[in-house]
């Protein structure tokens, strides 16, 4: 059997079209910035925008309507900024899923090659086992012991088993054996196709930390709608019903919740999934970038991820090593040439290789039965013309031998200390016929697969972060123990399959190494794990793994040995199988909540200072009858200065603040999982610093009118604020840790400032503003650095404060 040659695959796929779904074509750019104007604050800006034009119209239309515009201007960037945003998450989202995208082993010139199974046509030949997806429809025309789960399809849960010939359709599981199958149907024509609408119609629901903010931002805006009702009565009390009470209630409604956070938080999940993804963690929902934040428990396994994968035979002792080297071979599922198959049985061939042609050996001893390896029976048998060769662990095939008790004893005892020099065990054996008992002994294989040496590092990190390690393995006891102790894991203790069921919940707590684990083992450790209130990070790779990887709080497959079921459940997959990625991606998770926590510092600064002075201001105005020029009672921000402050001055430097790096995120504990979004220290922080601000912008508002006039120190305070806001966000960055130089905050805060002294040297009308003087500029500057200052000191003293018990 040589498959199809790579020039008939070339144009079966252009004929064919690729193995994959149709999918939902995307939505316009047109489409999408429409949506941004779907929200209940956006739709009452609306209405007051109309409010305002209907009135300018009313009184004759004179001159022009300088405040509809303003906030027209600023609607449609907050439109355009959103939009830009959404397709920019889109496309990392994209990336991702190419990153992401499943792969299969197909038959081509001959020989196997690892390919996208979107590149799958009509007639190649597949290889599966146990844990694949079925990639497409088709033909068994080689099979081991298969057993196919076509719930997806029919809605049956007992898997069904298949012979030779029979169907198998795309997206059905490969639960237990080995098979090749030649593909007859792909993409639309397979059995994937007839499901492809309910895919399509499926929508991702927001991340619990989106709720949470949404949830806040909510119950801010209810009070401050409750203190914008109270201001506008007030106006009308003193002035009488007026559209310019109303436009500005609404706006002060707008200032005081973040609308734009939502956006920046967009921008901040998207930018770190791309950072994991080029350290090899590709994250599957966003969910769990929150969840990494909080872990305290990796469960990890030992194979490939603390090790390095590469199963190398050291040695073979026993009575028949001839015997042992055609065992290696013949129970053997693996293809040296291409590299496709489980890295132990590799190692087993390219041992074998040293001693004799595996390829004759095979032709020579041609398959007729078999019984794959699985976890419930822990050894695999291959019957040959010449009787049956079987390997397995030792416990599961030395109670199978036809010796004496004794003798039994011994061998288990000579496994359990090559265990304990760091060996993995592999027992062969022989029978006739197809014979599983009354076996022949043929040897012991030792092999080993030594520790990453990446990972002693990584291991040191994660525990300095308050994250403990627990190594989850099917391998021996000895030898789990052995590896634990190279990499840094402290463990005395090993608790077998076998014992975990005996042991209570708080007794499992206590181990640090668990040794021949059953599937259902891991749903237990993890079970356990977070009733005593940890965050669980468990790493798998079977097609049984999965129910635990979905259990536990951040599920982490396996990319290149990992079976397809697991990385559908799991939250993160491994490019790279390596632990030292899961670290990396666990740093990548908090530097990300760590920088969402600074830009909610820096708006609520913002936008409590703006409130502040609002409401403080108008009440000052209302009892001193502070008129403007046209008569009406003098606001201390304009609308449109409140919307530009709040759209404008806030959003570069909080998009700024998304791409801060944070060295030591690995230095403190674990994030509680139900911490508020504003801890403690950040809503003091909020509170005083937003205070401090609007005290000096007060303190303009009463000093400039006897310098400049009432309009100028309505400008002066409009600049000062936009100003100082931008100083504030190298004070909101500033937590518990020390963050990296951030060239993009530098040149955000810079282009602010300049944006902000052209509007107000070359177009002040725009947001119903004065030219000032340029020693006014120099005050507001003074005042502006004077007020960061003061933040800082604030910031600092609050941490002193904290670190003092």
């Amino acid at each position: 059997m040589r498959g199809l040659s790579s020039e008939e695959a070339r144009l079966r796929l252009k004929e064919y079209g690729p193995n994959a779904l149709p999918e939902k074509p995307p939505e316009p750019l047109w489409r999408k910035f429409l949506r941004q104007f779907q929200s209940p604050l956006i739709y009452i800006l609306l209405f007051a925008l109309a409010v305002d034009l209907v009135l300018w119209g009313l009184e004759g239309a004179q001159g022009l309507p300088l405040e509809s515009l303003a906030i027209s201007a600023i609607l449609l960037l907050n439109a355009g900024l959103g939009t830009l945003q959404e397709k920019r998450s889109e496309d990392a989202l994209r990336r991702l899923k190419a990153l992401a995208e499943p792969m299969a082993w197909v038959l081509r010139d001959g020989e196997f090659r690892r390919i996208r199974s979107r590149e799958i046509v009509p007639g190649d030949v597949v290889r599966l086992e146990a844990g694949d997806r079925v990639p497409a429809d088709g033909v068994l025309v080689e099979v081991g012991g298969v057993m196919v789960d076509e719930s997806v399809l029919t809605g049956e849960s007992v898997p069904v088993e298949k012979g030779m010939g029979e169907e198998v359709y795309a997206g059905t599981l490969l639960v237990r054996g080995r098979a090749l199958v030649e593909v007859t149907r792909t993409g639309p024509q397979s059995a994937m196709g007839r499901i492809a609408g309910l895919l399509a119609g499926m929508e991702e629901e927001k991340t619990p930390l989106e709720r949470r903010l949404t949830a806040f931002g909510h119950r801010v805006a209810r009070w401050v709608i409750l203190l914008a009702a109270a201001l506008v009565i007030l106006g009308f009390l003193v002035e009488g019903v007026s559209a310019q009470v109303v436009l500005f209630a609404v706006a002060l409604a707008v200032a005081a919740v973040p609308e734009g956070l939502p956006a920046v938080l967009t921008l901040a999940l998207a930018l770190g999934v791309e950072r994991m993804a080029r350290r090899k963690a590709v994250v599957r929902r966003l969910a769990a970038v929150e969840a990494l934040g909080s872990v305290t428990v990796i469960a990890t396994d030992k194979t490939g991820t603390l090790t390095e994968n590469r199963m190398e035979v050291r040695e073979v002792v026993g009575p028949d090593p001839e015997g042992a080297l055609l065992a290696m071979v013949l129970c053997n599922d693996a293809d040296l040439d291409t590299g496709a198959g489980d890295p132990l049985e590799l190692g087993l061939l390219r041992y074998a290789t040293r001693h004799l042609d595996v390829a004759q050996v095979r032709a020579k001893h041609p398959r007729l039965s078999e019984r794959p390896f699985d976890s419930a029976w822990k050894f695999m048998r291959v019957t040959t013309p010449k009787g049956s060769y079987l390997k397995g662990a030792p416990e599961a095939l030395i109670p199978r031998l036809a010796l004496s008790p004794e003798e039994k004893a011994r061998l288990l005892e000579e496994a359990e200390a090559h265990a304990q020099r760091g060996f993995r065990v592999l027992a062969l054996a022989y029978g006739e016929g197809e014979r599983e008992e009354g076996l022949r002994f043929l040897g012991f294989v030792l092999l080993l697969d030594p520790p990453r040496p990446e990972v002693p590092e990584a291991v040191r990190r994660v525990q300095e972060a308050g994250v403990r390690v627990v190594m989850v393995t099917g391998d021996h006891p000895a030898t789990a123990l052995a590896i634990a102790r190279q990499v840094g894991i402290p463990a005395e203790v090993v608790a077998t399959g076998e014992e975990i069921a005996e042991l209570s919940d708080e007794e499992l707590l206590e181990v640090d190494v668990f040794a021949r684990v059953r599937p259902e083992d891991k749903l237990r450790i993890v079970a356990a794990l977070q009733k005593a209130g940890e965050v669980v990070a468990m790493t798998g790779d079977g097609v049984n793994d999965a129910p635990a990887l979905k259990r536990a709080d951040v599920g982490v497959a396996m990319g290149l040995r990992g079976s397809d079921v697991s990385r559908e459940v799991a939250d993160l997959v491994l490019l790279d199988d390596n632990f030292a990625t899961i670290v990396a991606a666990i740093e990548d998770g908090r530097n990300i909540y760590e920088n969402i926590q600074k830009f909610i510092r820096f708006l609520f600064s913002t936008n409590l200072s703006e409130v502040l002075v609002v409401a403080i201001g108008m009440v000052f105005a209302a009892l001193l009858n502070l008129r403007d020029a046209a008569g009406h009672l003098l606001l201390p921000l304009t609308a449109a200065q409140i919307l530009w402050i709040n759209l404008v001055t806030d959003g570069l430097p909080a998009l700024a603040l998304a791409l801060d790096q944070n060295p030591g995120v690995l230095r403190s504990p674990p994030r509680p999982k139900e911490a508020p979004l504003l801890d403690r220290i950040s809503l003091r922080f909020v509170l005083i610093t937003g205070s401090v601000k609007a005290g000096v912008a007060l303190a303009i508002l009463a000093v400039f009118p006897g310098w400049l006039g009432l309009e100028a120190a309505r400008s002066a305070t409009f600049h000062f604020m936009a100003i100082g806001q931008l100083f504030f966000a190298y004070a909101a960055r500033h937590t518990h840790l020390i963050p990296l130089p951030n060239p993009y905050l530098h040149g955000a805060v810079a282009l602010g400032i300049l944006v902000q002294l052209l509007l107000g040297l070359l177009a002040p009308q725009f947001v119903e503003g004065v030219a000032l003087p340029l020693w006014g500029w120099g005050v507001i500057l003074g005042l502006a650095l004077l007020a960061w200052l003061m933040a800082e000191g604030v910031d600092r003293w609050l941490w002193r404060k904290e670190a003092r018990p």
